[in-house]
């Protein structure tokens, strides 16, 4: 049995965590850390484990959480990057759910997280977890950086279109919603059901957080850098991501269909929708699923890929157990294979 931790199990991405990992048939959660609830048992916080986790809530200790194969942080930005080293000394994976790994440029790092690195010398060697173009890295990695909710559905969208250059790699545009849990489980006036529910809103149009990872993963599948216009909306909803991904075609375009279906045909967690369809986010609610749908208005020259994901899963916690599995030697899909609530 993989012996696994969760550092910062209280938040929305934490418990998703759990909520995976103690039905894994692979898995044993012997710790889970908190400092607020230290002592509290798990389930006594969240009564939906009852019954499935006996842990208690400790705090985030080196010592306690060396004893493990894997770790999972679940913390907030800055918290990953202070305890890394000394776990990967101690011979045990860590898979970080933050932004800490993600960005390769340590000064680009801190200029959108307002922090200096702690430990830039590892940034390099932290791969990046998206399964469907790294996968071979991640099954050697040590340390996994998870991508992001918002990058995790833009790079799935547009990536069959990158690989084969057929848009103008200088003009891309991502208009991207999401639900409230994004913004994490903590109070905050602006993520209130009363302020979020019945209203609809951009935000960070100047430029988000994501912005750097996104391009990063692009430029990647690109093979140079990209112009990418990324705005991100809040919407009245607590779990999902829908992103509208605009594109000028520049190749023969009149196998897009094909493109996207043999690009993903062995892909277990992506489903190309039929042509002319619309995916919806109730469809992939609390699966670790991405629907994605391809259209060509009018025929023209613009591209329009629709692609939706369940924040908390494919875009956190269970991207999170697919590297999980894959670091660890497992078919990818032990423990995902769920069907999306509905309604």
């Amino acid at each position: 049995m993989i012996r696994a931790g969760i550092v910062g199990g209280t938040g929305y991405t934490g418990v998703e965590l759990l909520r995976l990992l103690v039905l894994h048939p692979g898995v044993d959660v012997t710790v889970v850390t908190s400092r607020s609830d230290a002592g509290m048992r798990v389930d006594a916080q969240y009564p939906s484990l009852r019954g499935l986790c006996d842990v208690s809530f400790t705090e985030p200790e080196v010592d306690a959480l060396a004893d493990c194969d894997v770790v999972f942080f679940a913390t907030p930005n800055g918290t990953a990057m202070l305890m890394a080293e000394s776990l990967l000394a101690h011979g045990v994976k860590v898979i970080d759910l933050s932004a800490d790994f993600r960005i390769k440029d340590a000064l680009e790092w801190s200029r959108w997280y307002g922090m200096e690195h702690a430990c830039p010398e590892l940034i390099a060697e932290a791969v990046y977890g998206l399964p469907e173009v790294n996968r071979e890295q991640i099954k050697q990695a040590r340390l996994l950086a998870c991508p992001g909710c918002y990058p995790t559905a833009v790079q799935l969208g547009y990536l069959p279109l990158i690989e084969r250059q057929l848009i103008d790699f200088e003009h891309l545009i991502a208009d991207v919603k999401s639900g409230a849990s994004g913004a994490g489980r903590k109070a905050q006036v602006p993520t209130l059901m009363s302020e979020t529910g019945e209203s609809f809103k951009a935000y960070a149009v100047a430029g988000h957080r994501h912005l750097p990872e996104i391009s990063q993963g692009l430029a990647m599948m690109a093979g140079k850098p990209v112009g990418l216009t990324f705005v991100p909306h809040l919407i009245p909803m607590i779990r999902g991501i829908h992103a509208t991904l605009y594109g000028r075609l520049t190749g023969d375009a009149e196998e897009l269909q094909a493109l996207y279906e043999e690009r993903y045909a062995e892909e277990r967690f992506v489903d190309v929708l039929p042509a002319g369809a619309q995916p919806d986010t109730r469809n992939v609610k609390g699966s670790n699923n991405c629907q994605i749908a391809i259209h060509q208005p009018q025929g023209k020259d613009t591209v329009v890929v629709l692609a939706v994901i369940d924040n908390l899963v494919k875009g956190a916690a269970g991207q999170a157990v697919q590297n999980m599995n894959l670091m660890c030697g497992l078919d990818e899909s032990v423990g995902l294979d769920i069907v999306a609530l509905y309604p």
